[in-house]
């Protein structure tokens, strides 16, 4: 950047700019004589998200492009050309830049300093109207185009979440299933074996038994102490040895998994021959694999369809915006799909109240206040920590807390947190859209309340809606 004196330039550009119509050519005169005029090369960095706010600009010839950094990318936000001012917002409040402003080409700009600024606008209403114009604009633009790069970002999140959680089950149900198929398999050639043996009535009512008891144990899962389990399956495996039945240490854990043990199993196979018992007890084994595999995809199936339910509950697909909603419903379903944050150290509480109302809302509106507030809980305490979520109703109100015991918010900065663009968190990392956004749903999208009391170990997000929806 090359700075020079501005004082010699003329102040009939400046004239044409809206920022300064309304000034005499002597105050454009003093304003010039205090600032500097700043060259720039094409691909240069005018200024840096984060970096402080100590001037602002006119670009006099050349273009700029302002992007925002949201999650891994940068979202371009503005592109600033000749006659335009840049940079005022952060002038104005006296905080870091929020954007990262690049020339586009070789530019010049007019540098004006902080105080020089604020000595304008101190003595020019015009300009205090013209910039409060500029700056408004900007912010419903800003705010505009970062609202559907959050959302982007946002179904992205859940959607990484989300393919993780039905990998999981898609996958265990494809091993299943090639499981089976090795299986079923055996199982139909130790069928045809025991066909060929000589099995007298008694005995092949016995293996009728054996069947029967195979289909009665599949329907009943058994979830046995781990030290208990592993004692049955010593005991199991010896006594298989003893019969000189093959694979013993493999077959023993699946007719335990299925609750058989040495007594149970021995009364069910007395009536055969030792030379009968090696094969039929490979059968039972067999058989039982064959349910337990069947039972593993049946689980997984459904796993998938409670997933699938929870997203289509959660977004309120084919229904009306506005809808007879079940708070706990929608606690539970963004729950289901924020289950990959949460699953990692979050233990999550709930104190639900038995006789809360259903409420009128923009369901899938409102389960975005849910997931914002529970994703910033998980934030909060990097992943490790209790989320307490509480329901009740007060004076005709449905109330939803969101409860986390992370290290809290400073007192300072609480009264801001839900203004636009602010953030605690490093550039890049938030857009500072995310309480905003749940302000507008729950207060102007609603008309309810929300509030925060925050302490150290404990911040605590008090949601207030009201029964029925006051229509404008």
């Amino acid at each position: 950047m090359n700075p020079e004196k501005a004082g010699g330039m003329n102040t009939e550009f400046l004239k044409r700019l809206p920022l300064f119509a309304g000034l005499s050519d002597d105050d454009l005169a003093w304003l010039l004589e205090r600032s500097e005029t700043v060259g720039i090369c094409s691909g240069e960095i005018l200024m840096e998200e984060g970096s402080p706010g100590d001037a602002l600009y006119i670009v006099l010839e050349g273009e700029f492009e302002f992007t925002k950094r949201s999650g891994q990318q940068d979202v371009v936000i503005a592109t600033r050309g000749a006659g335009e001012v840049i940079g005022e917002i952060s002038v104005l409040e006296q905080v870091p830049r929020t954007a990262t402003g690049r020339a586009l080409r070789d530019s010049r700009l007019l540098k004006i300093s902080q105080g020089v600024f604020f000595q304008l606008l101190s003595s020019s209403p015009a300009a205090v109207l013209a910039i409060l114009h500029t700056v408004t604009s900007r912010l419903r633009h800003t705010e505009l185009v970062l609202r559907q790069s959050e959302k982007m970002a946002a179904l992205g999140k859940l959607s990484a979440g989300l393919a993780h959680e039905l990998n999981n089950p898609a996958a265990a149900a494809q091993r299943s299933t090639a499981q089976m198929r090795q299986t079923i398999e055996a199982w139909q050639r130790l069928t045809l074996q025991m066909d060929a043996l000589d099995l007298d009535s008694r005995q092949t009512e016995s293996v009728h038994r054996l069947r029967d008891e195979i289909v009665k144990r599949a329907a009943a899962s058994v979830n046995l102490d781990p030290l208990i389990r592993s004692d049955r399956e010593g005991e199991l495996q010896e006594w298989l040895e003893e019969r000189d039945v093959d694979e013993a240490w493999e077959l023993a854990p699946a007719l335990v998994t299925f609750g058989w043990d040495v007594e149970t199993l021995a009364e069910a196979v007395r009536d055969l021959s030792s030379a009968q018992l090696p094969l039929i007890l490979h059968w039972v084994g067999s058989g039982c694999s064959l349910y337990a595999l069947l039972d593993e995809v049946a689980k997984s199936a459904a796993r998938i369809s409670e997933i699938v339910k929870a997203v289509k509950t959660y977004s309120f697909l084919d229904q009306a915006p506005i809808q007879e909603v079940d708070v706990h419903d929608g606690l539970e379903n963004t729950l289901v799909i924020l289950r990959h944050r949460l699953k990692q150290g979050v233990k999550v509480t709930r104190e639900y109240a038995k006789d809360l109302p259903k409420i009128e809302a923009y369901g899938s509106e409102l389960n975005q206040v849910w997931t914002n507030l529970i994703d910033n809980a998980v934030d909060a305490m990097d992943g490790k920590g209790e989320i307490t979520l509480r329901t009740y109703g007060k004076d005709g109100l449905v109330v939803v807390e969101i409860k986390d015991s992370g290290p809290g918010i400073p007192p300072d900065i609480q009264s801001r947190i839900f203004e636009p663009f602010f953030t605690t968190k490093a550039p890049g990392i938030g857009t500072g859209l995310g309480l905003h956004i749940v302000y507008n749903i729950v207060v102007d999208k609603h008309r309810g309340q929300i509030t925060v009391r925050s302490r150290p170990g404990e911040t605590c997000f008090q949601v207030s809606l009201p029964v029925r929806l006051k229509r404008s």
